[in-house]
């Protein structure tokens, strides 16, 4: 039986250059989709899954992340005074307990590897560990994590969440060469960092879900550098391939927004809103009305 993985590592040093100016001053991690920040949809998502360690990769200029998970007594006490129990409660679900968030600085930018490499002294020798990139969000019914970790429980080994891409865009994504499609899993022969859809395996993408083995984090101390100075997270994969230790894609149900572009984060704020009970009247009402008045120009 594998071992059961309560621990998850959060890389958020990234600049967020892609949402300047406001990222200027407010880390990219807490920017709102609706009324909450990137990063507590993966905190919640991570907590379904039976994570009860955060750990965050960080670097100057985070801050406000960092106060984001601690206490605001003034605020609880205004709300408490106020009778805004909704609110009180929905307040203290932001909240960590004392001990179970701990904050790692990546004083240098030299990729997603090292940023994972950075929390090594927070695991056990023998300890696997997720890793969730917030920019990633993804809707489904059953949280992603939580379906990869009830697969994992199966398999063991080291699991990436996989989707389904078009071929012309294999070039941004890491790609699955597969050895054995079982539905929604598939044991995976390798691993191609950005191909060319001509030279790609296959069109099935890594997205930023992981749960990885103990060796992976053993395995980034000895990855070279590639382009740019960075150290790649495929490339420690890969040599658990190399290595014969298993490597799985997991399929997930649901749909993934990548937060990380302005038009994936305002196409997860539509269908977010869409999704909530006090949103989605006024919402769908006016987005018929703007494609009313679009095609009306026409």
């Amino acid at each position: 039986m594998a071992k059961r993985v309560t621990k998850a590592i959060f890389p958020v040093a990234g600049l967020g250059t892609r949402f300047l100016p406001a990222t200027k001053s407010v880390p990219k991690e807490i920017m709102t989709l609706v009324d909450r920040p990137l990063i507590q949809y993966a905190i919640d998502e991570a907590r379904a899954a039976g994570i009860r360690e955060f750990i965050f990769v960080t670097a100057r200029g985070k801050s406000a992340l960092e106060d984001y998970f601690d206490r605001a007594p003034e605020l609880e006490a205004q709300l408490r005074k106020k009778g805004k129990a909704d609110l009180l409660e929905t307040l203290k679900s932001t909240n960590m307990e004392s001990g179970g968030i701990a904050y790692i600085r990546q004083n240098e930018a030299r990729g997603l590897g090292h940023a994972v490499w950075c929390a090594r002294r927070l695991l056990k020798d023998n300890e696997p560990f997720a890793v969730i990139l917030p920019d990633d969000v993804i809707a489904a019914e059953k949280p992603c994590l939580q379906q990869m970790v009830e697969a994992y429980e199966q398999t063991g080994g080291s699991m990436v969440a996989a989707m389904e891409v078009p071929h012309e865009k294999t070039k941004s994504y890491g790609i699955l060469d597969c050895a054995e499609d079982m539905g929604s899993l598939v044991s995976v022969r390798g691993m191609v960092e950005k191909p060319e859809p001509d030279n790609a395996p296959s069109n099935l993408a890594v997205i930023g879900r992981y749960i990885l083995a103990p060796s992976v984090m053993k395995n980034l101390s000895r990855v070279k550098e590639g382009s740019g100075g960075e150290i790649q997270l495929t490339d420690a994969i890969a040599m658990e391939i190399a290595e014969e230790r298993g490597v799985y894609g997991f399929r997930f149900r649901g749909q993934r927004f990548d937060c990380g572009s302005k038009a994936g984060f305002l196409q997860a704020t539509v269908a977010y809103g869409l999704a909530r009970d006090d949103l989605r009247d006024e919402l769908q009402q006016y987005l018929d009305e703007l494609a009313m008045t679009r095609n009306a120009a026409q």
